[in-house]
Formats: C-alpha cells, sequence, structure tokens
C-alpha cells in the first residue's frame, strides 16, 4: 500500500493565508492521486479556535479528498472516541489545534464531519486487498507530557499488518533546547515505520532501526534557516519499504545575514537594497525573503528601526520581506547574554509562552493536583480574560 504523510498546513496562517490555503489544497490532491490511504501529522488549522471562514476552507479542502474513491477502507478504529468515515484520510490534531481536556478541538470537527478519521490515542486499521496498515497514534501534547503519554497509551504493533505511529512533538536529537522534549527512545518499539510533525523542516531519520519521517510545513510560516528547502510530503511504499518525496509548488525562501558593524546607514540601506533586488531577479513569482542584520549599532545606527520598516514595504510589490533585528547589539539592543535567544528562534510561540509559563509555576513551587498545561490551555483558550480565568479558577478549586 502507498501511504502519503502529510504535516502541518497552518490553514488560517494570516501573514501568508493565501500561501496555506493553495499548498494544502495541491498537497492533498496530489497525495489522492499516488496514494492509497493519508496520514496527516497534526497542525491542519493554525489557530486553536479557527474562524468560520478558515472551517470552511478546511471543508472545501477535504471535500477534493472525500470525492475520490478510495479503494483502500478502514476496517477497524479502536480508541476513546469514534469516528464516522471509512475513508482512508487519517489525523491528529497538532499544537496549534491543541485544547484543554474533554474540550473539542477543530481536527475533531472535521472527525465529526466524517472529512477525515481522528486517530489520536488510537489505533486505526486500513486494509486494501488482503494488505493492511495499522496506524497508532498519538495526537500533540505538552513537551514534558510526551513520554509518559506514550507509555501511558502503550500502543502495540498488531500482527498481520504493517505498523505505523504517529505523533506531533518536539524531539531532543532534533531540536536540543529544553530537556522536557522527548527521546527518540520513548518511542514505541516493534513499529515499521515512525512519522511526526510539529518541526517544518523535512527529516528523513531512523528509530528503533526503522524509518523516521517528518514531511515538513506544507507552508512557510516560521522563517528559519531550515525551511529553505522544498515543500511537500512523503509517499511510503509498504510493500517496497522505500519511500519519496514529493514536492508542492511554494514561494522562494531566502535567508540572508548582514554584518553591520561599523557601517553608516547608507551603507546598511544600500547592502539591504541589493540583496533584495538580487534574491528577487532570482526568483520565479514573489519570494518571502528575511534579512537578519548582526553586529554592533553604533550612535548614527541606534535608531533605526522605523527606516528598516519603510525599507521592507518599500520591496511589497516584488518580495514579502522581513528584517530581524534580533541579533543586533549595542546601547538599546545589547542581546550578549541573552539566554533565550535559542529557544525563540527554534520554537513556535506557543511553545515558548508554554515554557515560560512552566519555568514561573516551578519557582513557586507549584503542586496542586491539575496539571500545569491544562491551565495554560485554559488561560490562553481565545475566551475572554475573565472567561478564561474564571474557569482556570473553577478547575483549580474543584
Amino acid at each position: 500500500m502507498r501511504v502519503a504523510i502529510l504535516s502541518d498546513f497552518h490553514i488560517g496562517y494570516e501573514r501568508f493565508s493565501a500561501d496555506a490555503f493553495r499548498q494544502a489544497e495541491e498537497a492533498l490532491r496530489k497525495a489522492s492521486e499516488r496514494a492509497d490511504m493519508m496520514i496527516i501529522c497534526g497542525d491542519i488549522f493554525d489557530m486553536r479556535a479557527p474562524k468560520p471562514e478558515v472551517i470552511a476552507q478546511a471543508l472545501n479542502l477535504f471535500r477534493n479528498a472525500k470525492e475520490k474513491e478510495w479503494e483502500a477502507r478502514i476496517e477497524a478504529y479502536e480508541g476513546k472516541g469514534r469516528i464516522y468515515t471509512d475513508m482512508p484520510v487519517i489525523a491528529i490534531p497538532g499544537t496549534h489545534e491543541r485544547t484543554a481536556k474533554n474540550a473539542e478541538n477543530a481536527v475533531g470537527l472535521l472527525n465529526l464531519a466524517g472529512f477525515l478519521a481522528d486517530a489520536s490515542e488510537s489505533r486505526v486499521t486500513v486494509r486494501k486487498g488482503s494488505e493492511r496498515v495499522s496506524v497508532s497514534a498519538l495526537g500533540g501534547v505538552s513537551e514534558e507530557r510526551a513520554s509518559g503519554a506514550i507509555k501511558e497509551m502503550d500502543p502495540q504493533p498488531l500482527d498481520g499488518a504493517f505498523n505505523i505511529f504517529a505523533m506531533h512533538q518536539s524531539v531532543y536529537e532534533l531540536l536540543p533546547f529544553s530537556d522536557d522534549f522527548m527521546r527518540m527512545e520513548s518511542l514505541p518499539k516493534g513499529f515499521d515505520l515512525y512519522v511526526n510533525g510539529h518541526i517544518h523542516s523535512k527529516v528523513e531519520g531512523e528509530a528503533h532501526g526503522k524509518p523516521f519521517l517528518i514531511p515538513g510545513s506544507t507552508v512557510l510560516t516560521q522563517l528559519k534557516e531550515n525551511e529553505q528547502g522544498s515543500k511537500g510530503f512523503f509517499v511510503f511504499d509498504t510493500e517496497r519499504r522505500s519511500y519519496e518525496f514529493v514536492e508542492i509548488s511554494s514561494r522562494k525562501f531566502l535567508l540572508e545575514h548582514i554584518d553591520i558593524t561599523g557601517k553608516g546607514r547608507e551603507e546598511i540601506m544600500k547592502e539591504i537594497t541589493e540583496r533584495v533586488e538580487h534574491g528577487s531577479a532570482d526568483a520565479t513569482g514573489k519570494p518571502v525573503m528575511r534579512i537578519v542584520l548582526e553586529g554592533r549599532l553604533n550612535d548614527s545606527t541606534n535608531h533605526i528601526g522605523t527606516e528598516l520598516q519603510a525599507m521592507a514595504k518599500k520591496f511589497s510589490n516584488s518580495a514579502s520581506v522581513e528584517i530581524s533585528r534580533d541579533r543586533l547589539k549595542g546601547s538599546d539592543r545589547d542581546n550578549d547574554t541573552d539566554p533565550e535567544r535559542g529557544l525563540i528562534e527554534n520554537m513556535s510561540i506557543k511553545d515558548f509562552g508554554m515554557s515560560l509559563f512552566l519555568e514561573k509555576l516551578k519557582g513557586k513551587n507549584y503542586g496542586l493536583a491539575v496539571p500545569p498545561t491544562s491551565i495554560f490551555e485554559m488561560l490562553s483558550s481565545g475566551q475572554s480574560k475573565e472567561k478564561a480565568v474564571k474557569r482556570a479558577m473553577e478547575e483549580l478549586l474543584s
């Protein structure tokens, strides 16, 4: 059987909303054409509570997959919830869709509508003829809970089937920035293939001697160095035990570093202009560019933030330009001893916020029965501040 492995569509991502929809649409279309079944490893949506128009976009995307006459079909489901389709489109919620315990999430809505099968904390078995593929999955959980959640779930391979374990987590061996990140050794043994989302660049590795694949996001979001590669998804052939990466159309992403030490305003602006013009000339369509300024500011360049913003807007017709000052040093931006820079650059904003929240609670010797991650989800639920705080307090006092 041919299994398409996709992840991180981030539908509704405001900065590149058109890209997110168009590229997810292409990925799903090509996956439907080339594969017998799909596994989507989380973050279909960019927001925990997507707007109605974003949900409508997702319904339109998955309607195309639903209209295909799939030969493979879901044969069995074992889990705490319920699925409403036998179509072999399997998904899990990611960290962007994670909600407080027992609260419905956006992937769950697509499951209720029968557009996919939510396999979080479950096992879904797909049959095509005499061949069976079994998918055990864990949806995105807070980083410090991941290893324990897998242990509690205790997923077991299904005899007579090709077994896949799917998740949506940070992995320490790939992102060694926090001791809370799960290790490869925490993955359950005995599976034929391990697939993951959350990390936005393509990864090909091994876990317990078997392939470990991350397709990466289908849209640019974090504008990091490892996102400069092509976007797409994997198709794994369970009979041949081989796979290929299928590319989709995406805008070119260029990351440029400029050392401004000892340079004046005009020289800095001229170099930025040259980099953008060169990058735009070499790209098909309107590229995305991130220019990282490094080095030390001087008296003449110490307050150039407004000019840099105007410079980025100047090129809006030929490129989408972001100019970063996070690495600059000077009287008003001295980052020489910034211990959090590495975390900020390699974690999503939500994950970074969660890590700060957990550190604060550890400093207060928090020891109540309600998991701190549940409190964070309640407080960041998108409700009004008063409702969110009231709900968290009710849970704590109960």
